[in-house]
């Protein structure tokens, strides 16, 4: 019974003193890892930036499957907040404040400690991506228990850190790299009217506007009453690969043809029905020029002629509002091109021969050159006046 008691009393001890050392040490932590990822930045920021990915590559909710996590309607970009709760807690993450392509700021709490997260993205030399991600902040008392048990909280917090940013060039490497090409012909593209916003953005960032624009025009949709009759689209006026910009308009098929309020920034058009060369990538929006590079090699191996007096056209099939894996993205690309032009036939009046070589009639025709002289016809009535309708008035997109 005197060895329980001593035991016993050994523990009190040790818990006291552990308590009295967590309690007289700093509570503030400082923690910063860096990892070069085999990705470009722009799409190292993408996805970082949306927390619908985070429950992909963050070692603690890989680790432990009783994690649940929830989101809001805004899941990237400044404001953006989602929420997890586990075994070993809850906590949610808001981003603060971002700089396109090169920093996310972001504050995060979760039980009691508070910490203060950044991410800074830097080009390197090989066309890769250095990603720093530093955390700053104050741990609550039960958190200062577990890193003085567990060697510490740089040695904790950056174990986290370094097995996250192995996640995410392992989930990069993988979603960025699987995607497939395929030149379908040529096809018809129907008319439908739609509304958009028209504006010229750059190329890399075509991706991110559609995203926020695309829920702006679904909501007006449901808002005047419409119905979304497929798949939004991306019309391409122009394509400038030297600049880095593009005309777009960014729209959504709608059930009719509609005029919108002067000066709203959302327009209605028609998209009139035009021939097409499609192509159809799979897998992320990167490989776009590898699509229109295969795309333009078949033109050209088919004669085919272009219609260039605007780029092409693509349906997001399935977007990142669709799907967060870049791999299973659909994208369907049309080229205009120019309708082959049929010759119409050279009619001639069969001539026949009065006799043949025994003197007897032949209904037999035999060759001749057409003739030079035109045929004398019966005049045709002359059509009616064509009468304009209303939506013959209407301005069509091209």
């Amino acid at each position: 019974m005197k060895i329980l008691k001593y035991l016993f009393l050994f523990a009190l001890l040790s818990f006291v003193a552990l308590t009295v050392f967590v309690a007289t040490q700093k509570g503030e932590f400082s923690v910063e890892r860096s990892k070069v990822i085999n990705s470009p930045r722009a799409t190292v920021y993408n996805y970082l930036n949306d927390f619908r990915n985070y429950e992909d590559f963050e070692s603690w909710s890989i680790e432990d499957p009783s994690i649940k996590m929830t989101y809001t309607n805004k899941t990237s970009g400044n404001g953006a907040t989602f929420y997890w709760d586990g075994a070993d807690g809850k906590g949610n993450s808001i981003i603060l404040k971002t700089k396109d392509g090169e920093s996310i700021d972001q504050k995060m709490q979760f039980d009691g400690t508070e910490a203060d997260v950044n991410w800074t993205l830097k080009d390197t030399l090989n066309g890769k991506t250095k990603v720093t991600w530093k955390g700053k902040g104050t741990m609550s008392f039960l958190f200062k228990i577990y890193t003085a048990l567990h060697g510490g909280s740089d040695r904790v917090i950056g174990t986290i850190y370094e097995k996250s940013l192995a996640n995410i060039d392992k989930n990069l490497d993988y979603e960025t790299k699987t995607f497939a090409v395929a030149v379908d012909g040529v096809v018809k593209k129907t008319e439908t009217p739609y509304i958009k916003q028209t504006f010229t953005s750059e190329i890399a960032k075509i991706s991110k506007n559609a995203r926020i624009v695309i829920p702006k025009l679904i909501h007006f949709s449901e808002t005047n009453g419409l119905s979304a009759m497929g798949k939004p689209f991306i019309i391409y006026h122009t394509y400038d690969t030297k600049t880095g910009l593009a005309k777009i308009s960014i729209c959504l098929p709608i059930n009719k043809e509609i005029s919108t309020a002067s000066g709203s920034d959302i327009l209605a058009g028609k998209l009139n029905g035009f021939d097409a060369v499609k192509t159809t990538l799979n897998g992320d929006y990167s490989h776009r020029n590898e699509a229109i590079a295969k795309t333009t090699a078949y033109i050209n191996n088919q004669k085919i002629i272009p219609d260039l007096s605007w780029s092409h056209l693509e349906i997001l099939t399935l977007s990142k509002l669709d799907v967060k894996a870049s791999s299973k993205l659909v994208t369907e690309i049309y080229f205009p091109i120019k309708p082959k032009v049929v010759p119409a036939a050279v009619v001639t009046d069969p001539v026949y021969a009065p006799e043949s070589t025994g003197g007897e009639t032949s209904s037999e025709p035999r060759t001749e050159q057409p003739r030079t002289e035109p045929v004398k016809r019966k005049p045709a009535a002359p059509a009616p006046a064509p009468t304009q309708t209303p939506a013959q008035e209407e301005d069509s997109e091209f």
